[in-house]
């Protein structure tokens, strides 16, 4: 399993799409990849999900979101 924290980036005043994406391009085919936010990331799902990806978004609390994404077998 990957993940990707974008809190600290989205805190600081920058977007990490690019980011995000340049992990999702290094994930192995049946890798989970989890997002962690400081909201429910519906644009980064909407682009992971055109893509194949099914997802889970869980709210943690405070604010913060951690979507998993998964490809379907």
């Amino acid at each position: 399993m990957a993940s990707f924290d974008a809190r600290p980036i989205i805190a600081g005043g920058d977007e990490p799409f690019d980011q995000i994406m340049a992990a999702v391009g290094a994930l192995e085919p049946d890798e989970e990849f989890v997002v962690l936010a400081p909201f429910e990331p519906v644009p980064l799902e909407g682009v992971l999900g055109a893509q194949g990806f099914s997802y889970e978004a869980l709210d943690i609390g405070g604010g913060d979101w951690q979507v998993t994404f998964r490809r379907p077998s």
